[in-house]
């Protein structure tokens, strides 16, 4: 057939890396202790501890967990490593700071242990789009491990990606 109508994507080497496949499975929880500070502001010891031993901790099993304090109170370390030791039982990781910083520290440890071996001397596109909330440091951390491997990098969909990376 003289028309016919080729799909050179669907025929082409292209590899196309989704972040949204490395998405681990897992509640995300921003675990805010304004509420455990007098006013607010001031964390007194007694009572801040008092909080965190009556704490029901279970209910963050499986969890990946950010710790944060919206007011502007100063909040020293050691309260939150205090949390910290009652979440380790229950959560999968917990940092201080906000949903964007603990998915970026999700993705670190994720990105840390892929294999890029199957991407040698291969053109990758890093998919653009997610239903699922991918920071954007994923894309610098995956793109900076894929660099010393691959053929090419390009960014966004195989219709319409923007070449990033070629190798010499």
């Amino acid at each position: 057939m003289k028309d016919e109508i080729i799909n050179r994507v669907a025929n082409s080497k292209l590899i196309t890396v989704n972040l949204e496949d490395y998405y681990p499975d897992g509640k995300r929880v921003l675990f805010d202790i304004k509420d455990w500070l007098f006013e607010g502001f001031v964390l007194r010891e007694k009572d801040f501890r008092q909080k965190a031993s009556e704490h029901d901790w279970s209910q963050y099993q499986g969890s990946y967990v950010a710790l944060t304090c919206s007011t502007d109170a100063i909040v020293p370390a050691w309260a939150f490593m205090l949390l910290s030791f009652h979440l380790e039982p229950f959560a999968k990781k917990t940092i201080i700071g906000n949903l964007e910083n603990l998915e970026t520290s999700i993705y670190q440890d994720v990105l840390k242990s892929l294999d890029v071996s199957e991407y040698a001397d291969k053109p990758i596109i890093i998919k653009g789009c997610s239903k699922k909330p991918v920071p954007q440091n994923a894309y610098i951390m995956l793109a900076t491990k894929l660099k010393p491997v691959a053929k090419s990098i390009m960014y966004g969909e195989a219709c319409s990606s923007v070449p990033l990376f070629k190798k010499k």
